[in-house]
This record gives structure tokens, C-alpha cells and sequence, in this order.
């Protein structure tokens, strides 16, 4: 069997019969891999129908539920490799080319992260994201990349099918839990990266399948996501932001967010978030406008 350097994290919370699924169709890809089953949900243990489809699997049934950034922390804190590949369950590879990634790697030390193209159920292929500026929010989109073969700046790459180098990933204090049950933070980890000096690429010649949502959409109703989503975006801000025109302008458009749900479970957390943007500032070397400059439209 190859050695493969690479340890992939597959996160997984009820929805088993599309991971079984396509666990099958995947593990064609794995060899040499270390492959990490990390099953989120306490009241069902995965172990006998994992080992079934790829016995040679790591299997991790949490004791009590984690939510995604605790569950892949939990994840990348068991990996033995120098790099690990963050897998949804509702990811489908089409071939082993997430390995090409490495290369990369192997060019620039300050290489943080890597993000795959990913097709989805409509046939439209994202990954290649952009961040700006707007009504006193750093807000995120997807983006247009002009040459569909060469490498881009990422300005976030998505937690569901991105590769990362193990040691920084560490080093740069992993997914914030204080995102829980989910959203923004890879958006959060990617940012703290480029605030700390390091790079992020999207590869649109590595694709994958992903049917994004397809497991929240399930399990959460719209208005619960839609809360989640506003009250981890004004996390994201009272983290990251540290440009002082930038932080004035979000306070005065704080009241008109006011009224829309999810701003009062933010406020609730602030004192939290306070303690996680003190140990994280420390790593500061660049500022907002400086790192948005690469993906606001000219």
C-alpha cells in the first residue's frame, strides 16, 4: 500500500444511508490514507456499518454532540499526517487528484490551505469564494474565477472539501466553537490565516461532488439556519475586525441589525468572543483592507 501523507476527516451527523452510500464510492480513493469517521450524533454507534465498507477506517462515536467545529477539531487533534483533508459526508470524489494539492505545499511553507471545485446537485461549480466590505459587515460570496486553469487566491475555503496543513492548522487555534452548530467558521479559520500571514488557493481542476446542505437542510428548519448563520456573522466581525475605520463603520450600522434574529444570541456571547479575539489578535500581521483588496471588484 502507498503512504499517503494526507489524513481524511469525514464529519457525521445522522443522514447515514447517503454517507454509507457514498463511503462506497469512495474509498477506492483512500489508499494509504488515514481515514477518520467522526459520528456526531451519541444515540447511534457506526462502528459495525463502517467497518463493513472500509474496515480499515477510524471511527470516532462522540459521547455527547459536538457540533461541526468541535467534531473536526476533535477530528484533526486524532490525525497522524503532516495535512488533512476535511470530507462532508455528502461529498462524492471522482478521482484521487485532492492529492495534487500537496505539491503546492511542498512550493510555499506559507501555503495554509487549499480549496477544491465542488459541483453540485445543478451542475454549477463553487468553491472559488471572494470577501468585501459592505454596511458595516465583511460579508462573503462566490466568485467568478477568470481562468478556470490556474490557481487563485481563496479568500475562504469551505470545511467540506478543502485541504489543510495539520501544523498550522493547530497553530492558528483550529475552528472556534463558539460557532456551533455550524457556519462561518472555516470562514473564521481561513480570515485568521490570511491575518496571520499565510496563503489560501483554489484549485478548480480538483473537483468533487457536493451536495451542499444537504444534512442541516434536513435536521434544521430555515428560520433556525438563517438565525445561526446572522448571529455567527457578527461573531466573525467582533473577532476578526481590527482596521479602526472599518470598526467604526460597523458600529455606527449596528442598530440596524438590531431587529433581525440572531443578534441578541451574538450580544449574549460577546464576552466570549472578547476572550477568543484577545489570543487571536496576537497573530495579527495584516490588516482587513489589506487582505479584502484581493477579492472586493475593482
Amino acid at each position: 500500500m502507498k503512504k499517503c501523507p494526507v489524513a481524511i476527516i469525514i464529519p457525521v451527523y445522522k443522514n447515514y444511508q447517503m454517507f454509507y452510500e457514498y463511503l462506497e464510492i469512495n474509498k477506492k480513493y483512500f489508499e494509504g490514507c488515514q481515514v477518520i469517521i467522526m459520528n456526531d450524533y451519541p444515540q447511534e454507534n457506526i462502528n459495525k456499518p463502517v467497518k463493513k465498507i472500509y474496515p480499515q477506517a477510524n471511527i470516532i462515536n462522540n459521547k455527547i454532540n459536538l457540533g461541526f467545529a468541535g467534531n473536526i477539531n476533535k477530528g484533526v487533534l486524532k490525525a497522524k499526517k503532516n495535512y488533512v483533508f476535511l470530507m462532508n459526508s455528502d461529498v462524492v470524489l471522482k478521482d484521487n487528484s485532492f492529492l495534487k494539492a500537496l505539491e503546492y505545499f511542498k512550493k510555499d511553507r506559507k501555503l495554509f490551505a487549499v480549496g477544491f471545485a465542488q459541483k453540485e446537485r445543478d451542475g454549477k461549480i463553487v468553491g472559488a469564494n471572494r470577501g468585501y466590505f459592505k454596511n458595516g459587515l465583511i460579508n462573503h460570496s462566490s466568485r467568478i474565477t477568470p481562468n478556470s486553469y490556474h490557481l487563485t487566491p481563496n479568500f475562504w475555503v469551505e470545511g467540506g472539501a478543502s485541504i489543510f496543513k495539520r501544523k498550522l492548522f493547530l497553530q492558528l487555534g483550529m475552528l472556534d466553537e463558539l460557532y456551533n452548530p455550524f457556519y462561518w467558521e472555516d470562514i473564521d479559520l481561513s480570515y485568521r490565516s490570511w491575518k496571520a500571514g499565510y496563503k489560501i488557493l483554489f484549485d478548480p481542476l480538483i473537483i468533487v461532488e457536493h451536495h451542499h446542505e444537504s444534512t442541516i437542510s434536513k435536521y434544521f428548519d430555515n428560520s433556525r439556519i438563517l438565525k445561526t448563520a446572522f448571529r455567527n456573522q457578527l461573531i466573525f466581525q467582533w473577532k476578526n475586525l481590527t482596521d479602526k475605520d472599518l470598526l467604526i463603520k460597523h458600529l455606527i450600522n449596528l442598530p440596524r441589525y438590531v431587529l433581525i434574529p440572531g443578534f441578541f444570541d451574538a450580544l449574549v456571547r460577546l464576552p466570549k468572543v472578547l476572550n477568543s479575539r484577545k489570543k487571536i489578535v496576537k497573530l495579527f500581521k495584516k490588516g482587513d483592507k489589506e487582505i479584502l483588496s484581493h477579492f472586493e471588484p475593482a
